[in-house]
């Protein structure tokens, strides 16, 4: 079926642009509602026809699967969801990515957000990936869901030094010092690695600011697209690595499926929507060289004459 449906977008994609070409070339208007059209069947076709493509994982992405995948078993982890739901379609892909990788490789994880919304979409990540694909992993041994505190890059400030003085129990009322996975942590510092998925205020600047400088931690982060280059500057000295946008998680997910044959079937909505993405992507490109070649065609047009 995507074999089809890719045969049938290139077939659509290339007639169209030639048409355009002719016409631009020819030196008659080719109208808006003419260009979104385009953009609209470039998007279209590959959600009918699930179109995906193949994903390398880039440094910067493989930075953290190594690190996670380096550590000892046991290891701790911290994941800190600090987004809303606006966010979520194009960051909580990686989110569950580093759940799903985290658990597999026996690491124990460690759930909050800096954000309200943070809490339920950490709770959204223990029923939909945690509980789902390892039910063998025990609320409180293997992972634990402390929540959300307000107080901003406040919060950072005190857990640096003292979890307890900020979270007294996870989200159901558990205290943190009957829990097993909590014993032996006391503040941030006794993280193996953190992890803060976003895209906003607070956010990863802020754990770097506030928690990895200060506390000689190893940082990771996952952020959307249009946060992601202003974040470039602390990597690779501050942050082992980031996933920026659908694209980085698209390629976390193919380093997963690419290792782990038991994620063959995980879901990948990274990857999927790489493909309208990409194909979108092709035709704006195209569209820039055509009116380029218009434009000089035009201005050759008018000297000769």
């Amino acid at each position: 079926m995507s074999n089809i449906g890719l045969i049938l977008s290139i077939a659509v994609i290339v007639g169209g642009l030639l048409w355009l070409t002719i016409r631009s070339l020819s030196g008659r208007e080719v109208e808006r509602r003419i260009i979104f059209l385009f953009i609209g069947i470039a998007v279209s076709i590959p959600l009918l026809f699930d179109i995906t493509f193949s994903e390398k994982a880039t440094p910067i992405v493989k930075g953290i699967y190594d690190k996670i995948e380096n550590l000892p078993s046991g290891s701790r982890i911290l994941i800190s969801f600090d987004y809303g739901p606006s966010m979520a379609p194009e960051v909580e892909p990686m989110s569950n990515a580093f759940v799903r990788h985290s658990l597999a490789k026996d690491h124990k994880v460690v759930i909050m957000g800096l954000w309200a919304t943070g809490q339920s979409l950490g709770a959204s990540a223990v029923e939909n990936v945690i509980k789902s694909e390892f039910p063998d992993k025990v609320d409180g041994v293997d992972y634990i869901n402390i929540g959300y505190k307000a107080g901003n890059q406040g919060v950072l400030n005190v857990i640096i030094t003292d979890f307890r003085k900020m979270y007294a129990t996870d989200v159901n009322g558990v205290d943190l010092d009957s829990v097993e996975i909590f014993k032996g942590i006391r503040s941030l510092k006794d993280m193996d690695l953190m992890i803060s998925v976003g895209g906003g205020f607070p956010g990863i600047k802020e754990w770097v600011l506030f928690a990895a400088d200060p506390g000689n931690i190893p940082l990771a982060g996952g952020s959307a697209a249009v946060s992601t280059p202003l974040l470039y500057p602390y990597y690779p000295k501050q942050l082992i690595g980031l996933l920026g946008g659908i694209k980085g998680a698209a390629e976390y997910e193919s380093e997963m499926k690419k290792n782990y044959p038991r994620f063959a079937d995980m879901p990948t909505p990274g990857i999927k929507m790489m493909g309208p993405q990409t194909l979108a992507h092709m035709v704006v490109m195209a569209f820039i060289i055509i009116g380029n070649l218009s434009f000089f065609f035009a201005k050759r047009k008018k000297s000769d004459g």
